[in-house]
């Protein structure tokens, strides 16, 4: 699982602590560095399949080049809603403990290419 450069260092860490024996999760920095395009990291993470996105950038599903790169991929993103992008990021840690496991059953169920978007409240994700 890759959190992106919308979201802070320390959710990765956060997360890949808490997950350490069912999850290997990385800040997008981390992988690729600062200047990595989002073109170049969806098409590195398609490559080697297997990656799930946390994402606060809405955009993936809006601009068009990013969006066919996207969905032509073998990858799943799970992007915050634009309330919750603006929301604290203890706001964010607590929608994605709710969201958790309903985001663990949709990777199981979907193939790539697929975006979802967790909403400021409910436990439901909305297809994007």
């Amino acid at each position: 699982m890759i959190v992106d450069e919308n979201l802070p260092p320390a959710m990765a860490k956060s997360l890949a602590a808490l997950f350490v024996a069912e999850h290997q999760i990385i800040h997008l920095r981390e992988r690729f560095g600062p200047s990595v395009t989002d073109v170049e990291w969806m098409t590195a993470l398609n490559h080697e399949g297997g990656w799930v996105v946390i994402s606060g950038d809405k955009r993936i599903s809006r601009n068009k080049a990013e969006q066919a790169v996207f969905r032509a991929s073998r990858l799943i993103a799970f992007i915050f809603a634009p309330g919750l992008q603006k929301a604290p990021l203890l706001k964010k840690m607590e929608r994605l403990m709710v969201m958790w496991p309903k985001m663990e059953q949709q990777v199981g169920l979907v193939t790539g290419g697929a975006m979802f978007e967790i909403q400021v409240k409910g436990d439901r994700l909305k297809s994007i």
